[in-house]
């Protein structure tokens, strides 16, 4: 598989009123088309800072990311991030934000084809009824599917998922990986994850990503979820190598702990 994300000895130091605060060193990693990773590790690890460097919001310190053969050195929309809280504009209805994207990023489209673009994106996360609606009228998990839409449709080549469904209940966070995943399958996006939850990682991964805890944090370890495709959640709970990858990941992450506590 070619390395079309590639994230070379990245390292991003904070100066902070105490001094400079390495939060991540020497990470390496490669991601190719098509390709689902996640990046896992405990909380303050620097997995978003990574992530904010390969969106082009924060610039190493040293290191840099190459995509599809070209150096990220700003926020572009080749990249398309989804945040942990949906961060849509509430003064827009959900047809609006998703038409602010697009509007941005096919500027030649005509005023009918950018917005029939929007329905079919909304289309996709299960919002057509919604599209009229504003983010204060939507649940957590309509707002999340929003910003999922916002960013598939300007077709990023990269899909940057940070915490997408932390803050949402066991049930919406279900059923929005099934929607994650199902768009996945149909387009082949590239897509970047971060995530503190092991079993999500699992089910959505090719491969995860083990980062290491903070000042310093990098990554350890990189693990291949040899797990057929199409995924059920009921199926694969009860697989061995499932098991087998779960304790993997989760020893990883307990001896890092107890190096800290």
């Amino acid at each position: 598989m070619s390395q079309f994300l590639q994230i070379s000895d990245v390292t991003k130091t904070f100066e902070t009123p105490r001094g400079p605060y390495p939060a991540i060193q020497h990470c390496t990693l490669s991601v190719g088309q098509g390709e689902f990773v996640t990046l896992i590790g405990h909380s303050g690890c620097g997995k978003s800072t990574l992530l904010s460097i390969v969106a082009g919001l924060t610039h190493p310190t040293t290191g840099g990311v190459i995509l599809d053969g070209k150096e990220v050195t700003s926020p572009g929309p080749d990249r398309g991030m989804v945040f942990q809280q949906h961060a849509l504009l509430p003064w827009l209805s959900a047809h609006d934000n998703v038409l602010l994207a697009v509007e941005e990023v096919f500027p030649s489209l005509s005023r009918k084809d950018q917005k029939d673009r929007v329905m079919h994106f909304l289309d996709m996360v299960g919002l057509i009824e919604a599209a009229q609606k504003y983010p204060a009228e939507l649940s957590g998990g309509m707002c999340q599917r929003v910003g999922i839409a916002r960013a598939l449709a300007m077709r990023p080549k990269v899909l940057l998922l940070d915490e997408p469904f932390g803050a949402l209940d066991a049930l919406t966070r279900g059923h929005l990986q099934d929607e994650v995943l199902r768009i996945w399958q149909k387009f082949g996006q590239t897509v970047l994850m971060v995530t503190h939850d092991v079993d999500e990682a699992i089910l959505l991964s090719d491969r995860i990503a083990l980062m290491t805890n903070g000042p310093g944090a990098t990554i350890g370890e990189v693990v291949r979820v040899d797990l057929p495709r199409p995924r059920n959640r009921r199926v694969i709970v009860g697989m061995p190598a499932y098991h087998d990858l779960k304790v993997r990941i989760l020893e990883f992450l307990y001896e890092r702990y107890e190096l800290v506590s």
